[in-house]
């Protein structure tokens, strides 16, 4: 009877193991290949931030997430509804790397993750606040499964609980046809324009105890065709 259990326990041990080297290496889970705004002809306000937590202003979610709350006594998303949410705050830099304003984002766990199909899902939504320039609102749904796959799992199966590299990507997956983000102008020169964007991540070390330890996040938004618009904060592709 032991040797039975035994082989059992092998079997279900192994059956385990196949499915989940199945999940991360499944052919079917593509990349997602090129952002469509990286060749576009259109004029673009490029940002970028820091994805580091503890380089932000304000970073804050349950408190049980691998990403820690920052600084460490800020009010934490406990509460039923929220818990599954994170809030950002952060200073967002031009093309030339000079501060460009303000930018506050909301994110949330979403219920269409299927990580069979390579899909961990997440609704974000971004305020931007550019002096001289307006405000934006993005609406977006990002696919985070490809820096899980390539980074975070990787992190947890070393011996140091690390992993550090270099993993460069886009997350947004939409509500655009293109994967692009639904993008809305707020106030200033950029009032009631709609627009395009994509936000991308580039990693070069995570930790399993912090996240990420050396990363920085880019948004490319595209702006309309027939718009004169400022060089303020933008470059020209």
């Amino acid at each position: 009877m032991i040797k039975y259990l035994i082989a059992l326990f092998l079997g279900l041990l192994i059956g385990a193991g196949i499915f989940v080297i199945g999940l991360i290496y499944n052919p079917f889970n593509a990349d997602s290949g090129l952002s469509p705004l990286s060749v576009t002809d259109s004029e673009v306000i490029a940002l970028s931030f820091s994805g580091v937590p503890s380089e932000a202003i304000v970073v804050t979610n349950d408190g049980d997430s691998h990403v820690k709350p920052f600084p460490e006594k800020v009010q934490q998303l406990w509460e039923a509804p929220i818990r599954l949410s994170s809030v950002m705050a952060t200073v967002m830099r031009d093309a030339r790397g000079q501060t460009a304003g303000l930018g506050i984002k909301f994110s949330s766990q979403s219920e269409r993750t299927r990580l069979m199909k390579g899909e961990a899902m997440i609704d974000s939504a971004w305020y931007i606040y550019l002096p001289g320039r307006g405000s934006l609102f993005i609406e977006q749904s990002e696919n985070h499964w490809e820096f899980l796959r390539d980074v975070i799992i990787p992190a947890y199966r070393s011996s140091a609980d690390s992993w550090k590299g270099i993993w460069l990507g886009d997350l947004t997956a939409g509500p655009g046809a293109l994967g692009t983000a639904a993008v809305t102008g707020g106030t200033g020169s950029l009032r009631g324009l709609k627009m395009e964007a994509v936000e991308s991540l580039s990693a070069r070390a995570y930790s399993v105890e912090n996240g990420p330890v050396a990363a920085e996040g880019h948004l490319l938004i595209e702006l309309p065709r027939n718009m004169e618009a400022s060089h303020g904060a933008s470059s020209s592709e």
